[in-house]
């Protein structure tokens, strides 16, 4: 069919083809072909509206739904087709309702998809099932233009997916004034055939960043000799080679948490509307909102799992609530029980079409925090870095140079002590605290913190 689609657009007989013979052609062509027909020319468009080849493709894939009606004996059939004739419908019309029907099929599939939850990290189970959706960038310069570029590579973790897009030919950064990050899913569900990039695909708004004065409004996250790493609220970092201000790749770090739904349910300019949480209030319990909940780290780059567990019954006394946070202590300094080593040399991975690298002390940190009832409460998958602080440690088992690394947002903070152990080549965590937003708990419990 595409093949077909192919022929059409570089063969210039069809200018001098009747209509009807046009029409018997596009008669054979199935949903996706007809659609890329319709973009040749304005003749194409208006014949490949046809309500008669539209109608036969609807009644194919959304066959009538028959009653049986039984009056005075005599039995007849009814379904929703049969309303009023093909002529009295306006071209299009039935188009319209296959795409339409089309797209709520999609949604119920997705729906489906975020039900089944994963018991040890409270996320959908089946993140990696959706056939067909993939993330794009799409870059707007200053005179309008749009550069669209798609996923060169991605990382499947246990609570996030980790995408790349790199290129020979970015467009130049000193032009650029924006980026959207968009899911992208095939417009048409069809299960029994691969989904194509050729063909027709809904996009979903995600994410937009502002890319003016990109390296002096973002921070710096890290460097090695040949790229500098920028970093953008939410969950994206832009690699620029060194010297030239040019951009050598982007990365976006995406939590699965609402995920399919950020990806699949929005349109290319608007944001789909997360759900608001509703309070299930509580007025028994004094300490309501603040004991009972668990939380999943993933510390990681590219293949490499750095850190990857799930802390259990964390809470925090009323006492310890200070400065509009609420504190979680996950691992304590005094504690050397609950010290946690990381697995291997920390670096954050990247790569293009030419070159590989590692930026040290670099890497993906990925918080998930349930509440009391395993629900997501805090969730976030960003890139950040290990920073060497000036004080040295004060711990007798661990005597080597600290490193800090922190994360905040409008929610909450992330406060992670680390130690370097020369002697076994390793990090060690002897310090990492959550500080929840007072005004986070009490719209999730309904209390008064």
């Amino acid at each position: 069919s595409f093949c077909s689609v192919k022929i059409l657009c570089h063969c210039h007989f069809w200018n001098f083809m009747p209509s009807e013979m046009l029409m018997k052609i596009f008669s054979y062509l199935d949903a996706v072909s007809l659609l890329c027909v319709s973009c040749v020319n304005k003749r194409f468009y208006h014949l490949a509206n046809d309500n008669g080849i539209w109608l036969k493709i609807y009644s194919g894939c959304f066959p009538p739904k028959r009653t049986i009606w039984k009056v005075k004996s005599v039995q007849t059939e009814t379904g929703p087709l049969s309303c009023a004739p093909i002529q009295d419908r306006k071209p299009g019309y039935w188009k319209k309702e296959y795409i339409l029907k089309q797209m709520a099929a999609v949604t119920a599939r997705v729906m489906q998809l975020v039900k089944p939850v994963d018991l040890y990290t409270g996320l959908p189970s089946r993140i990696k099932k959706p056939s067909g959706l993939s993330w794009m960038i799409v870059l707007k310069d200053r005179n309008g233009k749009e550069h669209v570029m798609e996923q060169a590579d991605l990382f499947f973790k246990d609570t996030s997916v980790t995408i790349f897009w790199y290129s020979a030919s970015w467009p130049c950064l000193d032009t650029l004034l924006s980026l959207k990050l968009l899911g992208v899913t095939p417009l048409l569900l069809d299960q029994s055939k691969a989904p194509s990039k050729n063909g027709p695909r809904r996009r979903s708004l995600i994410a937009e960043y502002d890319f003016f004065n990109l390296t002096e409004s973002n921070v710096t996250l890290g460097a090695d000799k040949l790229v500098q790493l920028f970093s953008l609220d939410p969950g994206l970092l832009v690699g620029l080679w060194k010297g030239k201000n040019e951009i050598a790749f982007v990365m976006a770090s995406l939590h699965y948490h609402q995920l399919l739904e950020r990806s699949t349910l929005g349109s290319a300019t608007v944001q789909y509307a997360l759900p608001s949480n509703k309070p299930i209030l509580d007025d028994i319990d004094p300490e309501y909102g603040l004991h009972d909940y668990d939380l999943h780290l993933d510390m990681h780059s590219g293949s490499c799992t750095y850190l990857c567990g799930t802390f259990k019954s964390l809470f925090c006394r009323k006492g310890d609530i200070e400065n509009g946070y609420l504190r979680l202590t996950v691992v304590s300094l005094k504690d050397n029980t609950k010290h946690v080593p990381l697995i291997g040399t920390v670096g954050l991975c990247w790569e293009t079409d030419a070159f590989k690298g590692n930026v040290k002390d670099c890497y993906v940190m990925d918080v998930t925090l349930l509440d009391e009832t395993r629900k997501p409460f805090w969730c976030f998958s960003a890139p950040v870095c290990m920073e060497l602080s000036s004080k040295a440690s004060s711990l007798y088992d661990y005597m080597g140079c600290v490193y800090t690394t922190d994360y905040a947002d409008a929610e909450g903070k992330v406060c992670v002590e680390l130690v370097w152990l020369e002697e076994t080549k390793e990090y060690f965590i002897v310090s990492l605290v959550i500080y929840v937003s007072t005004e986070k708990v009490n719209n999730w419990y309904g209390t008064n913190y």
